[in-house]
C-alpha cells in the first residue's frame, strides 16, 4: 500500500439512524462535533436521518403513489395515439 495517502481523520464513527433509533459503527472521515460514550471509549457520533435500517427499499415498506390519467394527460398534451 502507499503510503501518506490515506486521511489521517479515518476512525471508526458511531452513527445512529434518527428513525429507527438503531446505532452502528463504521470507519470513517466524516467531521462531527458531537462525541458519545460507550463502555467507558468516546466515539464521534453522527445523526443520520435515514439508513439502511428505515430506508423503505430495505424494510420492504415500499409505497408506489399512482396518479391517475397520467399516460392520458401525456398523451393529450403531446398528441400522441397508440
Amino acid at each position: 500500500m502507499k503510503k501518506k495517502i490515506h486521511p489521517k481523520n479515518y476512525r471508526m464513527v458511531c452513527f445512529q439512524d434518527m428513525i429507527s433509533n438503531k446505532t452502528f459503527f463504521c470507519k470513517s472521515t466524516i467531521f462531527t462535533k458531537e462525541k458519545i460514550n460507550i463502555d467507558g471509549k468516546e466515539f464521534p457520533f453522527y445523526k443520520l436521518e435515514i439508513s439502511s435500517d428505515s430506508h423503505p427499499f430495505y424494510t420492504g415498506n415500499i409505497k408506489y403513489i399512482s396518479e391517475t390519467g397520467r399516460i392520458e394527460k401525456f398523451n393529450k398534451k403531446y398528441k400522441y395515439k397508440i
